[in-house]
């Protein structure tokens, strides 16, 4: 089953990601960083991550993302 990490302490907070797939992200309006919405959070690492049937629009966003922060497991 794919999985989608998200290592959220080097994302930019650029807001690609909730741009292309908003379904799956969101800007936190405390520190503008994104948030994977569902997700598990690592409190060691502060990743977080979401397991899923199908990627939807999250591959264009880990794609698109200009730091690459987001990681597709499959």
């Amino acid at each position: 089953m794919p999985k989608i990490i998200h290592h959220r302490e080097k994302c930019i907070g650029c807001g690609t990601c909730a741009a292309i797939c908003p379904e799956f992200w969101e800007m936190d309006e405390k520190d503008f960083k994104a948030n994977l919405k569902g997700g598990k959070t690592d409190k060691k690492t502060g990743d977080q991550e979401l397991e899923m049937k199908e990627l939807a629009c999250n591959q264009e966003a880990a794609d698109a993302c200009p730091v690459q922060v987001i990681e597709i497991k499959l």
